[in-house]
């Protein structure tokens, strides 16, 4: 049975508000193509009320800035209690809103409680520095939240990315506005209602549902924003940091995908490679950052590897995400669905050579069975550009000198792996390719204490971990004279 939809408006100073123009859009399941539910549509009247929501319960005298940091972390870990207590629900909505196998969103959920309590213990560990500066002066540093902030959200894992912006930001001090996408709206506001009911006071967290032409760009041009942290396409983001710069210099975490390079040595385990690097470009459709959509395999192996890579790519069992034998879902819609399947024909186009899948399963919903693809140059689209699909590209390398090169021959640098059972090749790979996160012999380990983010055009800034936290805070020194001794 499709799970109960709960909440369709907007949240703004913790009620349930229309959108001020009225306007509602559709929100779809993947599966089918069938409307789920219509969704209040904000726009830049409903963002200026957000803020300045989100500004009032920002004042330094307001209830959340007077609260203590510990207070604040246990209304995160009240708030993971009530997560975990309504996973099932969370999980079915997740998959039920994107397309996520259901067996797989269970464990999303799972893993978001974890998370969401690291951030809740790391609430009051929030500290600065005293200095010993030169002079007659007692010299500290002071971590302070840097204010409002605009948080963004991506279709692919919205459970997940909301609790990583959402609950740093909160750990911190923020206040903030939450943009879901706009094909994804509805766990974010489930999520809204469990803080109210964990506590965090009003006005502190705001969920405008709307598209980026409306909502987005009046939250990312807004003066009263201090802070945007934005996942999702290079092209965004370029304008997200143009508009930042353009109003008040606002701070901003970008993630901005990747083309993500997975090499396996000849002396890898070749079973385990292959189901790593199968793994690692086709779970959650290959709707991910950092899938490795750049398998780089040693000419010693290729054709072996190649053979097997196959043969796992077609065990794969794609169909409706409830199902429990399922284990690819469909792609978010039909028109990220066309444009994977567009890629696939200039992958042959281009001289590649398509071993298996590649095509549309059905007429109903937007399936793509799992390509693979072998014989691909780097000079082709498919070893270029970010597909975000379930898409295999197998490229043949000799050295690894000749593999760290190609891996760094793109504009971007968000995730990197290697499989090799040689511990110098390890360490040569992870010092010398340009990524923001490198797996040695695994592949999409995350954990919250690990930073996640790119360098080059995958983006600014880093989520998870210590290193997000204090992205949040703005440093402030502080120097006091001391009195003269007599």
């Amino acid at each position: 049975m499709a799970p109960e939809i709960k909440y369709t408006k907007l949240f703004i100073d913790n009620e349930w508000v229309d959108a001020k123009s009225g306007k509602t859009f559709e929100t779809y399941n993947p599966h089918d193509g069938s409307v789920i539910a219509r969704v209040a549509e904000g726009d830049k009247e409903d963002v200026d009320l957000a803020v300045a929501a989100a500004k009032r319960a920002f004042h330094r005298n307001s209830e959340w800035r007077q609260m203590d940091a510990s207070k604040r972390g246990e209304i995160l870990y009240k708030f993971s209690q009530l997560v975990e207590r309504d996973q099932k629900y969370l999980a079915e909505l997740e998959s039920y809103n994107n397309g996520t196998v259901l067996n797989f969103a269970y464990g999303f959920v799972s893993g978001a409680v974890n998370s969401i309590r690291y951030f809740a213990a790391c609430a009051d560990k929030i500290t600065g520095e005293t200095i010993p500066a030169d002079g007659e002066v007692f010299s500290y540093t002071l971590r302070q939240p840097v204010g409002v902030c605009a948080l963004i959200l991506p279709w692919n894992a919205p459970i997940s990315m909301f609790l990583s912006k959402v609950c740093t930001a909160l750990a911190a001090g923020c206040t903030m506005v939450v943009k879901p996408a706009e094909q994804t709206p509805l766990t974010a506001l489930v999520l809204a209602a469990l803080l109210a009911e964990a506590g965090v006071p009003k006005g502190v967290v705001n969920v405008i549902n709307g598209f980026g032409p409306g909502a987005g760009t009046s939250l990312t041009h807004h003066s009263d924003v201090a802070k945007v942290s934005f996942t999702g396409s290079r092209e965004v983001g370029k304008l997200i940091q143009q508009a930042s710069g353009a109003s008040n210099l606002k701070r901003v975490t970008l993630e901005l995908g990747g083309k993500s390079p997975l090499i396996i040595m000849d002396d890898a385990d070749l079973d385990v490679a292959v189901r790593y690097a199968g793994n690692s470009v086709f779970f959650l459709q290959g709707q991910m950052c950092i899938a490795a959509s750049r398998l780089f395999v040693q000419s010693g192996i290729y054709d072996k590897f190649v053979e097997a890579a196959v043969k796992y790519a077609q065990s794969i069992k794609v169909g409706n995400p409830t199902d429990p034998t399922s284990q690819n879902g469909p792609q978010i819609d039909k028109e990220m669905m066309n444009k994977v399947l567009g890629y696939i024909e200039s992958g042959k186009q281009e001289g590649a050579k398509l071993l298996c899948g590649g095509h549309r399963i059905g007429t109903s919903g937007y399936y793509i069975q799992p390509a693979v693809f072998a014989n691909v140059t780097d000079n082709m689209t498919i070893a270029k550009e970010e597909i975000f699909g379930p898409v295999q590209s197998i490229l043949k390398f000799d050295t690894l000198d000749e593999a760290i090169d190609r891996a760094n021959a793109t504009e971007y640098g968000l995730a990197a792996g290697i499989f090799t059972t040689n511990l110098n090749n390890a360490l040569q790979f992870s010092k010398h390719v340009e990524a923001g996160i490198v797996w040695v012999n695994t592949y999409l380990h995350f954990t919250p204490q690990q930073p996640f983010g790119g360098f080059k055009q995958s983006g600014i800034g880093r989520e998870n971990g210590l290193d997000s936290l204090l992205a949040y805070t703005e440093v402030k020194t502080v120097a006091t004279a001391l009195p003269k001794t007599v």
